[in-house]
């Protein structure tokens, strides 16, 4: 036989068979979100690293409110969100005032 990982079970109960569908759809939510967090915040890491400071901008208002939104579900902790939005603001501050 093959050592795979093992079959999972389908829950018996309808009310455990309904959670699991609902776990599904939740996790694709989920993931979503957290891809959607993480690509806006790579969006303005990028427009900083290559001095564009119109892109970093625009990329930072954009970033902000996928964030908190983000935040305000619970995917990621307000904190971690706050500090983000605390490092990329720095960034962006920093490289307005070095091209101005």
């Amino acid at each position: 036989m093959a050592a795979g990982k093992p079959k999972k079970k389908n829950p018996r109960l309808a009310s455990g068979r309904k959670r699991v569908r609902q776990d599904l759809k939740l996790n694709a939510a989920n993931t979503s979100l957290r891809s959607k967090y993480r690509t806006a915040v790579k969006n303005v890491e990028k427009a900083v690293l290559a001095g564009d400071k119109d892109k970093a901008t625009s990329a930072f208002a954009l970033m902000q409110s996928v964030v908190d939104s983000v935040a305000d579900k619970g995917i990621f902790h307000k904190n971690k969100a706050s500090r983000d939005k605390s490092r990329l603001s720095s960034k962006v501050k920093t490289l307005v005032q070095a091209s101005a």
